[in-house]
């Protein structure tokens, strides 16, 4: 991870971010600010939300609470809507920190953008969803062996989810890998309201139908692999 996976990652995200830079040379500063900053915002609530999944199941391993949770009547639906519903409580919170900071440091709201945001940015969040209980899934069936993933799966998708530049900037074939995220079309969309002040339809249903294909695919992935863990008696050897 420290060899490779950090120092790819971060040549890829800063090196893009430096040629959409060059691109942008008659831009004005405030404009270049609200790019970097809505996207900033944006990627901490995705980040937020895929971690509120992930980390509070590695809490109850590291708590060795599984077992008590799951002799008790709480069903495996409920389990993770508990982290969904906590999830929320802490975006708003976090987002309203990041909001305030923005605004008193650089002057910058993204409210100002009005309620043309709100699609794309719940779109993220239940990408985040989707992507933290893929994550927890792994855990449970690889044991603690892969909870680095609940830390740096997410940063895995940065380069590639176009969070700071339009997919315009990336090589062709990375572009192809780009567009089979969701949270792609959420930042191309963030970019296109800052740009016009307006919603784009087609990148929020876009992002909406890649959505629904990965949230299906995790809970057929999720439901499968816990009864493979009940099965092979995986949840006590977890803990």
């Amino acid at each position: 991870m420290d060899i490779f996976y950090w120092p790819t990652l971060n040549i890829l995200l800063w090196g893009f971010l430096s040629v959409f830079l060059q691109t942008q040379q008659q831009a004005s500063s405030s404009a270049i600010i609200a790019i970097i900053m809505g996207a900033l915002i944006l990627w901490m609530l995705f980040n937020r939300a895929q971690q509120d999944i992930s980390i509070h199941f590695l809490e109850d391993v590291w708590n060795r609470n599984l077992l008590n949770l799951f002799v008790s009547p709480l069903t495996t639906t409920e389990y993770v809507f508990s982290f969904i519903i906590l999830s929320v409580f802490k975006i708003v919170v976090v987002g309203g920190v990041m909001t305030v900071l923005t605004l008193l440091l650089y002057h910058f709201n993204i409210f100002s953008f009005g309620i043309a945001l709100v699609p794309f940015i719940l779109n993220l969040l239940f990408f985040g969803w989707t992507v933290g209980l893929l994550i927890m899934t792994l855990i449970m069936r690889w044991g603690t062996d892969a909870q680095i993933l609940a830390f740096s799966f997410a940063f895995l998708l940065q380069p590639f989810s176009a969070v700071f530049y339009p997919v315009s900037v990336l090589p062709k074939a990375l572009q192809f890998i780009s567009y089979l995220f969701p949270s792609t079309y959420v930042f191309e969309g963030m970019r296109a309201v800052i740009a016009t002040g307006a919603i784009s339809p087609h990148l929020m249903i876009q992002s909406l139908i890649g959505n629904i294909l990965y949230l299906a695919l995790a809970i057929m992935v999720f439901h499968h692999v816990f009864k493979k863990v009940l099965e092979q008696g995986l949840l006590t050897k977890l803990e």
